[in-house]
């Protein structure tokens, strides 16, 4: 049976941000933290090593696979900060313009950093995101 890597835990999401070597990286996972735990409602959570996520939702798939995940995320990674926003890229083509620089993936959104983009579109797609996946998977209680 398949065991899920990513998954919730206790870890600090402080610490880990702390972690982060740029400092300019540092102050724009500070800023996204704040700006997701605003749009969202949730506090951040890690998920695995590298995740801070924000509330959480069950999929099943109909092959039988199944997990939970955040309902919004991001991650600082070395190359670009990793923004986990479920069923914007192909939805919002237009918000994504709007947001700024940036490149998408489906259900991923990748920045240089915060200063490329408009926080306020940001807003708007993590809250899109969020609404999307309650609707999609609404039968789990988020965390």
């Amino acid at each position: 049976m398949y065991e899920q890597k990513t998954k919730e835990h206790e870890g600090s999401v402080i610490e880990f941000i702390e972690t982060v070597e740029k400092p300019s990286k540092k102050e724009d996972a500070y800023r996204l933290l704040e700006l997701f735990e605003q749009a969202t409602g949730y506090p951040a959570k890690m998920w695995g090593d590298s995740i801070i996520g924000f509330g959480s939702y069950h999929y099943r798939y109909a092959t039988g696979h199944e997990g939970d995940a955040p309902l919004a995320g991001f991650s600082p990674r070395k190359a670009k900060i990793s923004l986990y926003l479920t069923g914007c890229a192909e939805k919002e083509p237009d918000a994504l313009e709007r947001l700024g620089k940036c490149t998408a993936g489906k259900s991923c959104i990748y920045i240089n950093k915060f200063s490329d983009i408009d926080p306020d579109v940001l807003k708007e797609l993590v809250g899109n995101a969020v609404s999307y996946l309650q609707k999609r998977y609404p039968d789990k209680g988020e965390t």
